[in-house]
């Protein structure tokens, strides 16, 4: 082959995306995602979002800290996820921003079931709902996972089984995020379990997909 025909070659081969559109396909996925899963729980799930009840614990300090750990798996999986789109960026610290939020809900966890008796620490941790919680983040997940590997299809990523599972991971995330408005638990420990069950369902799923669906 002539070198400048191989020139000609590598000038018009694939190029990784850019920024922008980084930016662009992952934030129309995580929108998309946001507003199907809140629709899905206002029109799919029985019961909906109980207003009355959803109102009293906006008073409550805890409820907003229940909000925080999906806010920012979300947010911390768009950045680890922006980069395994990517080849060659880099993603060590955005592998910790994904990791902060799960020991400090962890910690808070354990701190509640070591001042808690041993007679009510299995009733911290499995609540009354925690296979409705279980059962919906899943599900509601789902728009944000189809949305979001479309989406991947499209950028270049070059460890498609772990972007397949960060995909879940945010997936789930946008997921437990929308089950939030309707989840009547407050107890750390049953939040620190099953919202991150929740989440990690999409994520295996996401890992065994995504070599297939991320294929250049």
């Amino acid at each position: 082959m002539k070198t400048d025909m191989l020139i000609m070659m590598l000038a018009k081969g694939p190029r990784a995306p850019s920024r922008a559109a980084v930016r662009r396909r992952l934030g129309t996925g995580v929108m998309f995602g946001v507003a199907a899963a809140l629709l899905l729980l206002v029109f799919a799930v029985p019961g909906g979002i109980p207003v009355q009840a959803l109102a009293a614990r906006l008073a409550m300090p805890v409820f907003w800290a229940k909000l925080a750990l999906p806010v920012s798996m979300t947010a911390a999986g768009v950045a680890l996820l922006s980069r395994l789109s990517q080849p060659g960026v880099p993603t060590e610290r955005a592998w910790k921003l994904l990791c902060v939020p799960i020991v400090l809900v962890w910690l808070v966890a354990l701190a509640v079931l070591a001042g808690a008796p041993a007679s009510t620490r299995e009733a911290l941790i499995l609540g009354h709902t925690w296979r409705a919680c279980l059962t919906h983040i899943v599900h509601l997940s789902i728009p944000g996972f189809a949305a979001l590997l479309i989406a991947m299809r499209g950028l270049a990523p070059t460890r498609p089984a772990l972007a397949g599972a960060v995909t879940g991971v945010l997936a789930g995330a946008i997921g437990a995020l929308a089950y939030c408005l309707r989840c009547p638990e407050m107890e750390p420990p049953f939040w620190a379990t099953w919202y991150l069950v929740g989440m990690s369902v999409p994520a295996v799923i996401g890992a065994w997909v995504g070599p297939r669906a991320m294929r250049w």
